[in-house]
């Protein structure tokens, strides 16, 4: 691990700057994520005390203890008692919690986030149709097995039509997207999990990802994303009324 030293304290503090009288502590949070992912700061880095912190932001130790403690939760720092806080991870590293912290503590709009998923899952099935293997392919037919079977259990339903949109998007090949794809999805999910609310709803829920595996299984993208595109709508349909 690095030794920490004043003149490397005074480097990380020289990245910050005074936050605005009365912002929240997510604010604090937001000025250190923009340094941690600049790439600037090593991972392993220790951070500057509380206290200097505090001076620099110009805000309460307080808030910037609380917004060490979140980025804790979301395992972008190490606080160790007694030793003091370290980076843990690279900026590239950083980026898929950066986007999921951002979105979490910004004002959800989930008209908004429901066109972001629906533009990210056509984009997939369309690389899916270029990009799937034989593996890929079954599993996406067994997802469909089993929410053609799970029509009167919407339970295992549910976790069929998740884990078909899982393979879908890893036969895509495109971390990234899979990344926000399941930032968007976490987000989602209190009310995707009761979006499907009877065997009507669910049966053309299978119908719709029967006609996007079909696509697939012929390789044609165009197919696939038309084929997503209807079943996006539907379903948001369905999360905006759930």
């Amino acid at each position: 691990m690095p030794a920490y030293s004043d003149d490397r304290s005074a480097e990380i503090a020289s990245g910050l700057r005074a936050v605005p009288a009365g912002s929240p502590v997510s604010e604090v949070a937001r000025r250190l994520l923009d340094l941690f992912t600049s790439g600037s700061i090593a991972p392993g880095a220790r951070l500057p005390p509380e206290r200097h912190l505090s001076a620099t932001l110009e805000v309460g130790r307080s808030a910037v203890r609380e917004a060490l403690a979140a980025l804790e939760i979301l395992g972008i720092v190490d606080v160790r008692p007694g030793s003091g806080t370290y980076l843990r991870g690279t900026a590239s590293e950083l980026l898929p919690q950066t986007l999921r912290w951002g979105l979490l503590i910004g004002e959800r709009n989930t008209a908004e986030l429901l066109e972001l998923r629906s533009g990210l899952e056509i984009f997939v099935a369309r690389l899916a149709a270029q990009r799937v293997d034989a593996s890929a392919l079954e599993r996406l037919r067994e997802s469909v097995t089993r929410m053609r079977d799970g029509v009167d259990d919407l339970a295992s339903f549910a976790r069929a039509d998740r884990d078909f949109h899982l393979a879908l998007a890893e036969a895509a090949g495109n971390d990234v997207i899979v990344d926000q794809l399941d930032v968007v999805r976490s987000l989602l999910r209190v009310y995707a999990d009761r979006a499907v609310h009877d065997t009507d709803a669910a049966r053309i829920a299978v119908s719709e990802h029967a006609a996007v595996l079909a696509a697939i299984e012929r390789h044609d993208a165009d197919a696939a994303a038309s084929a997503m595109a209807v079943h996006m709508a539907t379903a948001s349909a369905r999360l905006s009324d759930a």
